[in-house]
């Protein structure tokens, strides 16, 4: 079989980190202090994927959705996550990762904003491992802006001028190849909104761990279960033990 069909790792993988609020609530603490310890979750699971070789790593950290959550959470989201890029961009630096942010930023507050700016700016030559965090995204809003991208792009063009391949230059990650394996964490079994475009192909992972447990051992069951899947990507069985 080829590497394509069955890879030793994925080159990109994508998680959905849950389960924070109910680790919390299981140790009746505040459900922040469930997303600042699912931070270390953050940190070992980046730390591990650069380790390995995974090509990019894309997480899921605040959807457009999540604006409906208490204000206080909200607020206090911002704050850990404008913390996290003060005091870990330089490490991830050092380490050759590449940030790369991808959702609606305007909704951020100028200094957010900023951080995230030069976060980018730092990190934008390194070339090991791309960690892209989802902040303030949402797959549909992600499917619109891409037409309206391409709209812009082709002004004299028509609707029915429009294909897959087309559109795909303008989705977010558009620079990096489509995600091998989701991990979803915390025992729902969704994509909420998730890279809905991207994950056409994308083999799903579904565990009952909440988020501030994950560790490495946690991930190389995902990766264990990926190794074992057939990727067909529209093809028979047969066609494909011929490649």
């Amino acid at each position: 079989m080829s590497q394509r069909n069955h890879p030793a790792l994925p080159q990109h993988l994508a998680i959905i980190m849950d389960g924070n609020g109910r680790w919390a609530k299981k140790r009746f603490l505040p459900r922040f202090v469930g997303h600042k310890k699912g931070l270390n979750s953050v940190k070992r699971v980046v730390s591990y994927c650069a380790k390995v070789g995974v090509g990019s790593l894309t997480l899921f950290a605040f959807s457009t959705e999540n604006w409906k959550r208490p204000k206080d959470e909200v607020n206090k989201l911002m704050g850990l996550f404008l913390v996290a890029l003060q005091k870990e961009v330089a490490k991830l630096n050092e380490n050759n990762v590449r940030l790369k942010i991808i959702g609606q930023r305007e909704a951020f507050s100028e200094e957010l904003q900023q951080y995230i700016a030069q976060a980018e700016l730092l990190t934008a030559q390194n070339t090991g491992l791309v960690l892209n965090i989802a902040a303030n995204y949402g797959g549909r809003f992600d499917i619109v802006s891409a037409v309206q991208q391409w709209q812009r792009a082709h002004p004299e063009a028509s609707v029915s001028d429009l294909t897959p391949d087309a559109l795909s230059e303008y989705v977010a990650l558009s620079d990096q190849p489509e995600p091998d394996l989701l991990i979803r964490t915390g025992g729902e079994q969704r994509i909420s909104n998730f890279l809905i475009w991207q994950m056409a192909y994308t083999e799903f992972y579904f565990t009952e761990t909440l988020w501030p447990d994950f560790d490495e051992r946690q991930l190389d069951r995902a990766i264990e279960s990926f190794q074992q899947r057939e990727r067909r990507f529209g093809r028979t069985s047969e066609q494909v033990s011929k490649c």
